[in-house]
């Protein structure tokens, strides 16, 4: 009977696997694990809701979503492609290569730009689809415009992921340095970080060369 009480994982793979709304299976799984453990529903949703309240900051960033709508209605995507557009010689990959610099060098010093909500959807995605429209001189395909958002969305990854070590306070680094520390390493917090800025620069090199080889595909008209 123990492990009936994992039924809520097997909801969880099972509502992924359908692709059902997360947050309705999360809340099914967290009811159903309380139920088959012995716990009554009132109890479940004390449970709930007091962990939501503890945890409520968590939901701030929610905040963001009617600024970035507001933003969309009001046409920044538009203008953004249409300033794009009419710079002479400009392509995807100059685009996407200019944030990833942008993003990487940001992420380096601690400062908080980016992100898929606030950048990347209502600005760098539509840039660098004018700019490859611009560089094709016809439309693109549906499979180009989704190799597109796939580049845009790798660039904020790419950006964040591998340059946020640089900055010896972060607490990757933090943590980097005790998990050392626990297994006989002597290192500092800025042992780390210098190693990790050789670890951006051949990330930033191998994004650039990435999205240059999509725009050579593109303008050779082959398929992408």
């Amino acid at each position: 009977m123990e492990y009936l009480k994992l039924i809520g994982i097997l909801i969880i793979v099972l509502g992924f696997a359908l692709k059902l709304d997360v947050l309705a299976v999360v809340l099914v799984a967290g009811i159903v694990t309380g139920l088959v453990s012995g716990l009554d529903f009132i109890h479940i949703l004390e449970i709930i809701g007091s962990s939501f309240v503890a945890n409520r900051l968590m939901s701030i960033f929610l905040i963001m979503f009617p600024v970035i709508a507001i933003i969309e209605r009001y046409g920044m995507k538009e203008r953004a492609a249409y300033l794009i557009g009419k710079i002479k010689n400009a392509s995807a990959g100059k685009v996407l290569s200019i944030w990833m610099v942008i993003r990487s060098v940001a992420s380096a010093l601690n400062i908080r730009i980016g992100g898929h909500v606030q950048f990347i959807r209502p600005l760098i995605l539509p840039m660098a689809a004018a700019a490859a429209q611009s560089a094709k001189g016809t439309g693109l395909s549906e499979k180009e415009e989704e190799r597109i958002k796939g580049l845009s969305a790798a660039t904020e990854n790419f950006g964040n992921f591998f340059a946020q070590n640089c900055f010896p306070a972060s607490a990757s680094v933090v943590l980097i340095q005790s998990g050392l520390a626990l297994a006989g390493y002597d290192v500092t917090l800025s042992d780390i970080a210098s190693s990790a800025i050789y670890v951006m620069i051949i990330s930033i090199l191998l994004t650039i060369l990435q999205v240059l080889l999509f725009d050579k595909r593109l303008k050779g008209g082959k398929k992408s």
